[in-house]
């Protein structure tokens, strides 16, 4: 048993239902501050972590958003304070390879005190280039590229079940010293909310995720004082593809040793866990929150484009260096690889004032 499994026991024990949704469940299992797998610190990325990411693929990526961020500044009329901002840093290394590759001002968002110690250590050499604020809410009203790599699909889910006639919603409950799912009723009025926008031509049993904290996130990002243009990446599907007859048991997965399953309520704390994003809902929420689709497509197409100016710099060129940014642009953009895999969600974003 995990430290934080024996956590979720004590808390279970002492809960008046003797039940968690799963929500809670994943919350801790990432984010508690000393047990959970992302709370005490950032995680190791790449070959000898759990998981890649277009980040650990090299520094052709940031160099890539750095020249998105260039042409949203030339589409913005090139405003004086124009900067580039992002969510979910990590270690810093994307900050470091935007920050090489432009001299724009940089913005982080981090609410966790041990993570932002990490980005400023790795980042001191850019000095006071880089600002830290601990909220969307929290940022100035500046124009901005806004980014961030791999978010909400690691934001805590909701898990729903249908029936036959309804949707339930799968809590989590202890069963000696594992945990196990029981069905029951739907948690809250937001999540009975968005379950009623789910089919229900689908065989009994068939289990998905509601992301409500995705759709929170995005409300505050429509919210936030900047303007300019936003930029997420992210694996996920639209509805259609998302709520396939044949996807009968959602996905919801855990990541360890680049090794993934279903078995999502063992090792808690010790292992990722993450979803699948609905850009379908994420998309017309932030057309709710006032910004408008600049583009969703596969990362191949949208990196390729990008990455045209980089490749015929590189035209004729044999060395080393070429040959590694040519490896990079394949990892990135290739179907094979995370060119398909991973969606990008592109939009604008005006003024709040």
């Amino acid at each position: 048993m995990t430290p934080l499994t024996s956590i979720l026991h004590d808390t279970l024990a002492t809960s008046p239902q003797a039940r968690l949704t799963f929500a809670d469940v994943m919350q801790a299992a990432l984010y508690h501050p000393e047990h959970g797998y992302y709370g005490p610190g950032p995680r190791r990325i790449g070959r000898s972590g759990d998981f890649y990411t277009a980040v650990s693929v090299g520094s052709l990526y940031g160099r890539l958003l750095g020249n998105l961020a260039r042409q949203v500044q030339a589409e913005l009329g090139n405003p004086t304070g124009f900067a580039v901002i992002e969510q979910a840093a990590h270690d810093g290394q994307l900050a470091e390879d935007v920050l090489s590759a432009t001299d724009f001002p940089y913005w982080i968002v981090e609410p966790n005190p041990r993570y932002e110690a990490v980005q400023r250590q790795r980042l001191a050499s850019f000095g006071e280039r880089v600002r830290w604020v601990p909220s969307l809410a929290a940022l100035p009203p500046i124009p901005a590229l806004f980014i961030c790599n791999e978010l909400p699909d690691a934001m805590p889910v909701h898990l729903v079940q249908w029936e036959g006639t309804a949707w339930r919603e799968l809590w989590v409950q202890s069963a000696g010293e594992a945990l196990e799912f029981v069905p029951g009723p739907l948690s809250s009025e937001a999540l009975a909310a968005e379950v009623a926008r789910l089919p229900q031509d689908l065989p009994a049993g068939y289990t998905t995720e509601v992301n409500l904290a995705a759709l929170n996130w995005m409300q505050e990002l429509g919210e936030a004082p900047f303007h300019g243009a936003v930029y997420i990446a992210d694996y996920g599907f639209d509805d259609l593809e998302l709520y396939a007859p044949e996807r009968t048991t959602g996905t919801l997965r855990r990541y360890q040793k680049h090794q993934t399953d279903d078995r999502v309520l063992e090792d808690l704390g010790e292992c990722d866990l993450t979803t699948h994003v609905n850009f379908t809902r994420l998309t017309k929420v932030a057309e709710s929150a006032g910004m408008n689709l600049r583009a969703y497509e596969l990362q191949g197409r949208f990196l390729g484009k990008l990455g045209l100016p980089v490749l015929a710099a590189l035209e004729g060129r044999v060395d080393a260096s070429t040959q590694a940014l040519l490896r990079q642009y394949h990892s990135l953009t290739h179907p094979a690889f995370m060119g398909r895999s991973f969606r990008i969600l592109s939009l604008s974003k005006g003024s709040r004032a």
